[in-house]
């Protein structure tokens, strides 16, 4: 047992794939190395103690939207058999909450390195899911498992609903931009609205979601050739689909149009719709600082960058 050890996770966004996921097309997730969480576990000499952004106090008194988190770190204590241990658990995290970019999933994953690097035992893959899994599963009832491999791993996941996510090769030259509409996203709301137009307009609507599943496949081809301008397209295209779902928003709209304005070669929302985030695709720095400004201007709430190189 140590003194004190780290461990690390990062963020992550759905490129393409979103909705379309949920009738058995793929989807792909990018890693956001660069918006990091730390969790770090130390000893004291008494009390078991959580610091993080939006909670600090015992681990006894963790609830509400916290429990998975709590449930967590109690079973990694019984399973080092060290239930009472005093310690002190400090979380700093780049990650921001509820957009769609993986928080729980990353919170998890950080703290299971932490516990593991503590009482230093090995850690694989497999272990490491399997326990992130456990506050997922808590915190949102059903995890796909994507958010979980995303933000444990620095390759994308190819996701097909169903089957066990895979890592992807990627061989991009490129900075990805997100931001947040201020507009609270709805991902029950959204699915519904693409379930009602299923039933109510099946031809139109099974065109938009088979689109996207090809437009997925097209995405894997760019990542992996460093076509950005393909990637691009794909991102405009899945837009348009998205769009043809009825899941987008006026003020997603206005930033993707913005975006675009500013040189992006694609933009596209990300995630459940109807607010929510969206992301846009820069080829150099020049363009990357135009983006931001101008969606800045437009009113976004918060910008994230993420750059990508070989």
């Amino acid at each position: 047992m140590l003194n004190q050890a780290t461990g690390t996770s990062h963020a992550k966004v759905i490129l393409i794939g979103e909705h379309a996921v949920v009738y058995g097309m793929p989807a792909i997730a990018l890693p956001l190395t660069d918006i990091a969480m730390t969790a770090t576990l130390s000893k004291r000499t008494a009390g078991q103690v959580i610091i993080g952004s939006e909670y600090q106090g015992p681990l006894s008194e963790m609830a509400e939207v916290y429990e998975g988190i709590r449930q967590l770190i109690t079973r990694l204590l019984r399973y080092f058999g060290v239930p009472s241990l005093p310690f002190t658990l400090r979380i700093n995290s780049a990650i921001p909450q509820e957009r769609g970019m993986g928080s729980s999933a990353a919170s998890a994953i950080a703290i299971v390195r932490a516990f593991f690097a503590f009482f230093e035992e090995a850690l694989d893959e497999a272990t490491l899911q399997r326990w992130a899994n456990i506050e997922e599963s808590i915190t949102h009832g059903s995890p796909s498992g994507v958010d979980a491999a995303t933000t444990a791993n620095d390759t994308p996941i190819w996701f097909v609903k169903g089957q066990q996510p895979e890592k992807i090769p990627m061989h991009l030259n490129a900075t990805l931009i997100m931001a947040d509409t201020g507009v609270h996203g709805q991902t029950g709301l959204a699915i519904s609205v693409v379930r009602e137009a299923l039933m109510n307009d099946a031809k139109n609507t099974q065109a938009h979601i088979d689109a996207l599943g090809e437009l997925t496949f097209q995405t894997k081809q760019a990542l992996v050739d460093n076509d950005l301008h393909a990637l691009g397209h794909a991102m405009n295209s899945a837009q348009a689909h998205l769009d043809g779902l009825g899941i987008s928003h006026p003020k997603l709209d206005k930033l993707i149009t913005v975006a675009r304005h500013a040189g992006a070669l694609g933009a596209k929302l990300t995630g459940g719709g109807v607010g929510g985030a969206m992301l846009a695709l820069a080829p150099d720095d020049e363009t990357t600082s135009q983006i931001i400004a101008a969606l800045e201007a437009a009113g976004a709430r918060e910008v994230w960058i993420q750059h990508y190189s070989v």
